[in-house]
């Protein structure tokens, strides 16, 4: 017999298979970012990395971590909002760690635009989703669009931030001689 909590999630089966997934192809495209940086002659050290490129892997895995949760066959809708809330707390503290992170490394300057999508419109998405928690706490329905907003930011802002990488890598290239 399906639940109630069951029945509202299967709605959502689909869009978080396709969320999922994709977050899971796009960690692994991260690796291949990562390689060509290793490659590249641009100047990086481990801090430039940890405070651009680590935080692009952390926003796939908790989409994919997000897709998972929801996609789980639960039987009251508290047991993944506890669970979506803890995740949402993680990443508002993971989001100060990267500030510090590109306020303390030297290897590159930050722009706005950078300021926005590695720290602005990230700290929305998982204060957010921690409101959207809340709702699917008390079984509000709009709770769930706020949630499945979120996961496709948090695509959105790796998708946005590895293009950032590698497009500076490519344009930031010494030419060999």
């Amino acid at each position: 017999m399906e639940t109630g909590a069951h029945a509202i999630l299967s709605q959502w089966e689909s869009f978080y298979v396709i969320v999922g997934s994709s977050a899971g192809g796009l960690t692994g495209l991260m690796f291949v970012v990562i390689a060509l940086v290793a490659e590249s002659s641009v100047p990086r050290t481990p801090e430039t990395v940890n405070a651009f490129g680590t935080p692009n892997v952390i926003h796939f895995v908790a989409a994919l971590l997000l897709s998972a949760i929801l996609s789980a066959p639960w039987t009251r809708m508290q047991d993944p909002a506890h669970l979506i809330g803890a995740t949402a707390i993680a990443g508002v503290v993971y989001v100060l760690v990267v500030m510090r992170r590109m306020r303390r490394q030297s290897g590159y300057k930050p722009v706005l635009e950078d300021w926005v999508w590695h720290l602005v419109l990230p700290l929305i998405a998982y204060t957010a989703l921690f409101v959207g928690a809340a709702g699917v706490s008390h079984d509000q329905t709009w709770a769930l669009f706020l949630i499945g907003g979120v996961v496709l930011l948090l695509l959105f802002i790796g998708i946005h931030n590895a293009w950032d990488t590698v497009t500076y890598l490519v344009m930031n290239r010494e030419k060999p001689q």
